[in-house]
């Protein structure tokens, strides 16, 4: 069974698969995130096409360092919302506090410039968020 990773970003949305045996996240993608969710939706089919399996999709939750949820958690919950709309899979959260900085020193310490970290923070932040979710569910 594979699982979808998913950093909703305000101006791009990260985008992680896991192997076919739920246990390894590799970000595979960025999204130019469109006007509406119907068009980030779009792109999104577009991307899972590619892979055959996927049952359920896991989205970052962004809470703030306290846990309490701020203004981005809003945005993600609503597109979560039209996710479960138009996609008949299982749809979870999970909460991202620390993934992109996280990928971001990963990225710093394999000696990646900023531009090139720039093009590949999104997907390795799916990719974290995918993998601590896989991590949890395997216990």
């Amino acid at each position: 069974m594979r699982s979808l990773g998913i950093d909703y970003g305000d101006k791009r949305i990260g985008v992680a698969i896991s192997d076919p045996l739920g246990m390894i996240a590799s970000g595979i993608a960025t999204i130019q995130k469109g006007e509406t969710y119907a068009q980030d939706i779009d792109e999104l089919k577009k991307v899972m096409e590619r892979y055959q399996g996927i049952e359920e999709i896991v989205v970052g939750l962004p809470k703030m360092l306290s846990g309490a949820a701020g203004i981005q958690v809003e945005k993600v919950m609503k597109f979560v919302e039209a996710l479960k709309q138009e996609l008949k899979i299982n749809v979870v959260t999970w909460d991202e506090r620390l993934t992109t900085a996280a990928a971001e020193r990963t990225l710093i310490e394999a000696g990646l410039s900023r531009e090139k970290r720039r093009k590949v923070i999104d997907r390795s932040a799916a990719a974290a968020i995918l993998q601590g979710y896989l991590d949890r569910k395997s216990k």
